[in-house]
């Protein structure tokens, strides 16, 4: 039988690698230098600040000068204007902000060949986004103004910093100037809606209440003639002149008494009460006794308001109508003119919330003046 042999195996030693002790070789990190990571960090904060200090410049340039304006400027370009000729006008008209942010949205948007020459009336309310949009229309573009009823031609009493809501005031908010506005009032217009009309008497009471939409190249001899157009068709739709005659009013009378009851009445019933209360009045020649009239003639003339003033427009000192309208009448005090309603009243006053009250006899009037007038009364019709 063969002899075994029984062999011990030495176990295997691991040998190091490149003389070291302990096997594998580790490179030693380099230190990292802190300054150039800072400096990194640091350009890095600048280059995003940049962006976003650029990103947030360029939307702020592009934002409206003015959001809560209500003024239209007219700006003409003309033919052959480069985009930096007409950013360089709109900011020295103050629509825009920066006629740099101006050319780089032309540029980035490629729209520097969209802008046409024309007139134009462009707000400061609105976005760079909206003007271009309107520069691009040319010819075509149109704006829109607002006439309000109630409205005077000229508003001499309001406090400055207050809102005003007079004739000339909106032809300035859309652009025209003094000059401009001052012709076409003093301008005589050849329409039907005059008939009547005394030859010495200004357009007071005539410029209709209505948005209206006009060319950016509109005269305001043009857009009175086409609010006395509109202002007519109003009058024949409704047949406002039988209904004035059938009452012994001619249309120029209708439009005073309409005016006086557009400024006494904000309803379209309270309007019809206010016309019956001046028709009884007129009907046994008692004097209408309205304070707006005699306020009208005092704002109109530079006076102090003076329930004694000697005026014809002191409807509380001389009986009939005054001379003429003392504001521009809307649509339901024409019709209440016409229909008035159908009640027997002889006065009425306002609280000094605007609530009309009415009354049949003087002393049911006195009664309401103490219930009604504790703090004030805005008008009233007086005995």
């Amino acid at each position: 039988m063969p002899e075994i042999i029984e062999k011990t195996l030495e176990p295997i030693k691991i040998q190091p690698i490149n003389d070291q002790p302990i096997g594998l070789f580790h490179s030693k990190k380099r230190p990292i230098n802190q300054k150039l990571l800072l400096i990194i960090c640091i350009t890095a904060s600048v280059i995003v600040g940049i962006i976003v200090s650029t990103i947030i410049w360029f939307n702020v340039q592009l934002s409206p000068v003015n959001s809560e304006s209500i003024q239209l400027i007219k700006v003409i370009i003309a033919s052959g204007s480069t985009s930096d000729q007409i950013g360089k006008e709109l900011e020295k008209q103050s629509i825009i902000r920066s006629s740099s942010a101006f050319d780089i949205y032309l540029r980035v948007f490629s729209k520097s060949n969209i802008l046409k020459a024309g007139t134009y009336r462009l707000s400061p309310a609105e976005t760079v986004s909206d003007i271009v949009e309107h520069l691009s229309k040319g010819a075509v573009d149109q704006f829109s103004i607002t006439f309000y009823p109630g409205a005077t031609l000229v508003d001499n009493y309001t406090k400055p910093g207050q809102k005003k809501y007079d004739v000339t005031t909106m032809l300035q908010n859309a652009g025209f100037t003094d000059q401009e506005i001052q012709s076409a009032l003093n301008k005589t217009y050849d329409s039907p809606l005059f008939k009547d009309k005394p030859a010495a008497a200004d357009l007071e009471g005539y410029i209709y209440g209505e948005t209206y939409n006009f060319n950016t190249g509109a005269t305001v001899e043009e857009i009175f003639k086409g609010v006395f157009a509109e202002f007519y068709d109003k009058i024949v739709e409704n047949k406002l002149i039988a209904s004035f005659a059938s009452r012994g009013l001619n249309l120029y009378e209708g439009i005073t008494l309409a005016s006086i009851v557009q400024r006494e009445a904000n309803t379209a019933d309270d309007q019809k009460q206010v016309a019956q209360v001046f028709y009884s009045r007129l009907a046994i020649d008692m004097a209408l006794g309205s304070d707006v009239t005699y306020e009208y003639i005092a704002d109109k003339t530079g006076v102090p308001r003076d329930t004694n003033l000697d005026s014809l427009y002191n409807t509380r000192r001389y009986p009939g109508l005054p001379p003429g309208p003392i504001a521009a009448p809307g649509i339901s005090a024409l019709l209440a003119v016409a229909q008035p309603a159908k009640t027997d009243y002889l006065y009425f006053l306002s609280d000094s919330e605007g609530k009309l009250y009415f009354a049949y006899t003087l002393a049911e009037h006195e009664a309401n003046i103490v219930n009604y007038c504790k703090e004030a009364c805005v008008t009233s019709t007086a005995p």
